[in-house]
């Protein structure tokens, strides 16, 4: 079993990651997708990332999962909140059965040096040079990978990245909390984030049950 990672972070609430070796026909006889995908390889993602809800929670009502316009898949009568990340070879899931849920997993590369200033906040930058266990690369690809969970999190469209999901000041470890905000007009939402580094690859979470 390609079973990467699991952790059960409550009664309520559990992800995992999947490392997928699997021929197609293993997710599509018992998982079913709402949309046509095209490209195989985006497909067998997909896939992945659906078993996994039902891996995690048997009960988990695959035909009710509807698409907001956001694309954020959703349950309409919140059973569940869960968040889905897909990267490579491989697919993440959370499940919550009472708070509000975002993931995402990465694989570190040397390009997201050029994209540094589209998502982080000066004040983060900052933080960023006073790094020096690991490489820029995986620093940066830790913080994107935070902003993209709690991006998933919110789950309604139009954040502005630098301005709106906010890190505090860090010291980057093998895995940890980093103290994070969400930001909205004049409110701020506290969102602990949770992250976690494997030797090629990345997972961020967070889990809060408050909304704006």
């Amino acid at each position: 079993m390609p079973l990467f990672y699991q952790q059960d972070i409550n009664d309520t609430t559990r992800l995992a990651i999947w490392k997928i070796e699997e021929a197609e026909s293993f997710f599509s006889s018992t998982v079913p997708i709402q949309r046509e995908i095209t490209h195989p390889h985006k497909r067998l993602q997909h896939y992945a990332g659906r078993y996994l809800l039902r891996y995690l929670f048997p009960d988990f009502p695959y035909e009710e999962i509807l698409i907001a316009d956001t694309k954020k898949p959703y349950l309409p009568y919140e059973q569940y909140h869960f968040s889905i990340s897909h990267c490579g070879d491989y697919a993440a899931a959370i499940v919550s059965s009472n708070k509000r849920v975002g993931i995402d997993i990465e694989i570190p590369k040397d390009r997201i040096l050029n994209i540094r200033h589209k998502f982080l906040h000066p004040e983060e930058l900052n933080s960023l040079l006073s790094q020096t266990t690991y490489t820029y690369s995986q620093v940066l690809t830790i913080l994107w990978c935070a902003k993209e969970a709690m991006y998933k999190w919110w789950g309604w469209g139009l954040v502005d990245f630098k301005e709106m999901l906010r890190i505090g000041e860090f010291n980057l470890q093998a895995e940890g909390v980093m103290s994070t905000r969400f930001i909205k007009d004049s409110i701020q939402i506290p969102l602990p984030l949770h992250y976690k580094q494997f030797e090629k690859l990345c997972l961020a979470w967070v889990m809060n049950e408050n909304t704006l």
